[in-house]
């Protein structure tokens, strides 16, 4: 079963790379512009502006693949119930220690 921080990382990890794909294709590969005419001002702009929005998608991408592969974590009442059920296996004597356990022991004075 998917849990639904799975589905919103799937979701989030396709609509980055979707995007990734279309801001590509369309910066490069749109028809009718040829990407070796253009000046050089708009490569100055264009190459940075590329990289930055890419490692962006990446990096969205990245947390949400994360988010669709992590598994969920347990419910704190399974945890709790699993720490009690731990606890009741253990017999009371181990748990508990009498009073002559712990009391340390104490040097008698001797009289002179």
């Amino acid at each position: 079963m998917v849990s639904k921080d799975q589905t919103i990382g799937g979701i989030i990890f396709v609509v980055c790379v979707i995007i990734g794909i279309l801001y590509t294709v369309g910066l490069f590969f749109w028809p009718g512009v040829n990407p070796l005419e253009w000046a050089p001002p708009f490569w100055l702009v264009a190459i940075p502006v590329f990289l930055a929005f890419i490692a962006i998608m990446a990096i969205g991408a990245w947390i949400g693949w994360t988010m669709a592969t992590t598994p969920p974590p347990k419910p704190i009442e399974e945890i709790t119930s699993e720490i009690e059920e731990k606890a009741e296996e253990k017999p009371a004597e181990a748990v508990t220690e009498t009073e002559e356990q712990k009391k340390p022991e104490r040097k008698k004075k001797s009289e002179t």
